[in-house]
């Protein structure tokens, strides 16, 4: 039977900003990529950041693989 690996450093709690507490998915929010001004709405918040989904026009014009793109939630705004 295999056993859990446990981590030489469990996480740690930190408190989350109230920036952070107060985004919801489907929000939409803005943030600039490659000179160009980019508006998407969230489709998960993560720790650091939020995983947004942003039209495809958007995306060729700023260089993305998809029409999904992570964005730290220091380099965004709500709209």
């Amino acid at each position: 039977m295999k056993e859990l690996i446990r981590l030489a450093f469990p996480r740690k709690d930190r408190p989350i900003s109230d920036f952070v507490a107060s985004r919801y998915v489907d929000e939409v929010i803005s943030f600039n990529r490659n000179q160009h001004e980019v508006s998407g709405t969230i489709h998960k918040i993560l720790e650091n950041s939020v995983i947004v989904k942003i039209s495809e026009a958007d995306a060729e014009q700023i260089g993305a693989a998809s029409n999904m793109t992570v964005v730290a939630h220091k380099n965004y705004t709500v709209e």
